[in-house]
């Protein structure tokens, strides 16, 4: 098979991959391809959601007994190990696969290479990067949780041409395009978390909800030192409809904590006097629960903590098409601002949509808990 054809069978399984993204988390978005000795497409899979077959298993599944000296295009290694479904590597065996193509490793410590010492020790030949960096980049929220024990924090925000944040005084709720707000909403609606500071809840008094919804509910997270949070506010009163966590430090009044808990918010106590710090744990926590995609809004203050640690990811930044003078927050100027790699250029609307990456992908630390991997 010509290595020209191995890419586009590798870049149809990352094609496929993509279809499970808000549906599959914590597990990665996975695809995979079984092709003839020609590089004739047999069967196509992919992880469609959480708990269902993995995407090598319901390529071969399709396949059937066609698969047999045949070639996988997988892009990620297959799993080795019983979680909620059984092993891939004994799928492949079984459907006498004859060739591996692997796009990339798998950090899960119960993987981590043993997918594909397990296919070669049975003497199946396993050739392993091909498109490697498209598929690390396609698991990066996946791999963020199993070797940090956090999610993946992807920051939005919208500033007008001169540099300023939306600003509901200024007249106009929103500053950015229809076009826009709709992209936000689809964000939300695949994401494990949303997260604003107390100065957005109480300046905007916003829903954070996915309209419509999406494949994911997100919970919304306020991050509110002295449990401050108007219970009139929509975030409360909604609490019983769309999971909202508040985020309070050891200084919060007990009263004002039950009162919050009565009205259906689980309140979150972190220990840390400072925010930055408790913003660190707070992300710990939110990785033992397994989010993996956390979307932060506001505002600046929290944007600046984030930046200032080096907990910010991903940017999608807008720049919408109107000048609100000395109205609204401007961001906070960073003493030594991370450099950005931009991913993509849009214009939703008028508007300018930046969405580029903070950090490289490759990440050299040691796992930080196996109960972030693949089941």
């Amino acid at each position: 098979m010509a290595a020209s054809t191995d890419q586009l069978l590798m870049r149809r399984a990352l094609e496929l991959a993509r279809r499970g993204e808000g549906r599959v988390e914590p597990n990665p978005m996975v695809g995979a391809v079984v092709a003839s000795p020609a590089g004739d497409v047999i069967a196509e899979g992919w992880h469609e959601q959480f708990g269902g077959p993995h995407a090598e298993a319901a390529a071969l599944a399709r396949a059937g007994a066609a698969a047999r000296g045949g070639t996988l295009f997988v892009t990620l290694e297959p799993c080795c190990h019983h979680g909620k479904t059984p092993p891939c590597t004994a799928a492949i065996l079984a459907a006498g696969i004859a060739r591996v193509v692997v796009a990339a490793g798998d950090p899960f410590p119960a993987v981590a290479g043993g997918g594909i010492a397990a296919l070669e020790a049975a003497g199946i030949p396993v050739e392993v990067g091909l498109l490697e960096a498209e598929a690390r980049r396609l698991t990066a929220a996946f791999r963020m949780l199993v070797t940090e024990g956090r999610p993946w924090v992807i920051a939005k925000w919208a500033i007008s041409l001169d540099g300023r944040l939306a600003a509901p005084a200024a007249g106009d709720r929103w500053i950015s395009s229809p076009e826009s707000l709709a992209l936000v909403h689809e964000l939300r609606g695949r994401v494990d978390g949303v997260l604003v500071g107390l100065g957005t809840a109480l300046a905007d008094d916003p829903l954070l909800t996915a309209r419509p919804e999406g494949p994911r509910r997100a919970t919304r997270i306020v991050l509110d030192g002295r449990a401050r949070l108007p219970l009139a506010s929509r975030l409360v009163g909604s609490a019983r409809d769309w999971p909202l966590l508040v985020a309070v430090g050891p200084a919060a009044e007990p009263g004002r904590i039950s009162a919050l808990e009565a009205a259906g918010c689980e309140v979150w106590r972190g220990a840390e006097a400072d925010p930055h710090q408790r913003l660190a744990s707070l992300l710990g926590e939110l990785g033992r629960r397994r989010f993996t995609n956390l979307l932060v809004e506001g505002g600046a203050a929290v944007f600046g903590s984030l930046f200032a640690s080096g907990l910010v990811d991903e940017v999608h930044a807008f720049t919408a098409a109107k000048i609100l003078g000395g109205q609204g927050d401007s961001l906070p100027v960073l003493p030594d601002p991370p450099p950005l790699e931009v991913e993509e250029v849009l214009h939703p609307g008028g508007d300018i949509l930046v969405r580029g990456l903070v950090r490289g992908l490759v990440r050299r630390s040691a796992p930080a808990t196996a109960s972030a991997g693949r089941g």
